[in-house]
């Protein structure tokens, strides 16, 4: 990286040592558009990708109405704002812009994505609020860009393609050890395990479970017990950032015959249904409501077993299969009171919980091994992006 950033600062004072002239987008590149195409008319195996105000393709299409090397950029919803670059041909929805870089010989259009990519913030928080979240094209025209000579937009884009090369090989790596963990813990929880001598209900190894859903307390800006619901309880933990508060009393209130103890476990019920969590001891006060508790009986059932058993793909099928009529999730207890798990003995538990729970760490716990290595790396990236794109603005 010294080599290439000398050889940068070189160029820098040499074809800029003024500074660089900020210019709109309009100035360099068209803004358009998309063309609406209904839901029904797109496919999973279609050959064109269809982008509109998401992160990401929304499906397939037949035609497309963009060739490729083009940047597209969301213009309504949750994501209005959000950069994303197409290589190749694609089909931009009505809820998106393509921007298109007019003369590719004067202006490198992976330097213009790089650049839009590093301000993508500044875009989302030009939103216009009132409804529905959204992006003009004029606000998208006007977005002003410094441009460079044509030699310092290639060196950048050289140097940060070999950071993202090397960023996708680590995420390459990851999603391979994923899929390794994935496939041992369906093994070692496989009704084939011969470690298993019986099946169980959950009902058979709880000492206890119930619905929590009490009638809506009052929330007070000021009240110091935590209140959540189904959409706080994810991948193995509760979150406590997106919630609100209820009185000490009325936690007392509606906690005093069913209360939620250290090691418990919840699961969502309504809406992303088939989450769970343990409660922890330092989680200890807090309620909530559309989740059901289940009270395990550790003489006969390891707490890190049951977690590694819902978490398995055979549970995401089955909990993907219950919809109510609308098509929202929605669990009963008979569906949780009835699932049955492979039940080896104790220590056997244990060992698998143990050794699943390594290689979940392995995948991941940031601060050791790949994670950790990819975490820093985009960090790395993420400075040296932001370190490059940032110029002096030219002076007469």
């Amino acid at each position: 990286m010294t080599k290439h950033q000398s050889k940068f600062e070189k160029l820098i004072s040499k074809l800029c040592p003024r500074g660089v002239e900020l210019k709109n987008i309009v100035d360099i590149a068209s803004v358009t558009i998309g063309e609406f195409v209904h839901k029904n008319k797109q496919k999973s195996d279609g050959e064109y990708p269809v982008y509109n105000g998401g992160t990401s393709e929304t499906g397939y299409y037949d035609e497309f109405n963009n060739t490729k090397d083009k940047i597209v950029i969301s213009a309504r919803g949750a994501n209005a704002g959000y950069v994303n670059k197409i290589h190749k041909p694609f089909w931009a929805g009505n809820s998106c812009y393509t921007v298109d870089v007019v003369n590719k010989t004067l202006i490198n259009w992976v330097y213009v994505y790089y650049y839009l990519k590093n301000n993508q913030n500044k875009l989302i928080g030009e939103q216009q609020k009132g409804g529905i979240p959204a992006v003009s094209k004029k606000q998208v025209e006007n977005f002003k860009i410094p441009v460079p000579p044509l030699e310092i937009q290639d060196e950048i884009v050289k140097i940060l393609n070999k950071f993202t090369e090397l960023e996708a090989e680590l995420e390459a790596g990851l999603e391979a050890r994923k899929k390794q963990y994935e496939y041992y813990r369906e093994r070692l929880l496989s009704p084939d395990n011969k470690l298993v001598i019986n099946y169980v209900s959950i009902k058979d190894i709880a000492l206890d479970s119930f619905w929590i859903m009490p009638s809506t307390p009052p929330f007070v800006a000021d009240g110091e017990i935590p209140y959540i619901t189904s959409k706080n309880i994810r991948k193995g933990h509760i979150n406590f950032t997106d919630i609100k508060h209820i009185s000490r009393e009325d936690y007392l209130d509606i906690s005093k015959n069913r209360p939620i103890i250290e090691n418990d476990i919840l699961i969502s019920m309504i809406g992303t249904i088939g989450e769970v969590a343990r409660v922890k001891k330092d989680d200890l006060e807090f309620y909530g409501q559309n989740m059901f508790l289940v009270r395990l009986n550790p003489s006969l059932i390891n707490t890190n077993y049951f977690l590694h058993f819902f978490d398995s793909a055979r549970m995401k099928l089955y909990f993907g299969s219950i919809k109510n009529n609308s098509g929202q999730g929605y669990l009963k207890s008979k569906h949780i009171d009835s699932i049955q798990i492979p039940l080896p003995p104790l220590k056997d538990q244990e060992r698998i919980a143990s050794t699943l729970d390594k290689f979940d760490t392995l995948v991941n716990d940031i601060s050791i091994g790949l994670p950790a290595e990819l975490n820093a790396r985009r960090q790395q990236y993420e400075y040296y992006r932001n370190k490059l794109l940032t110029f002096n603005e030219y002076v007469e």
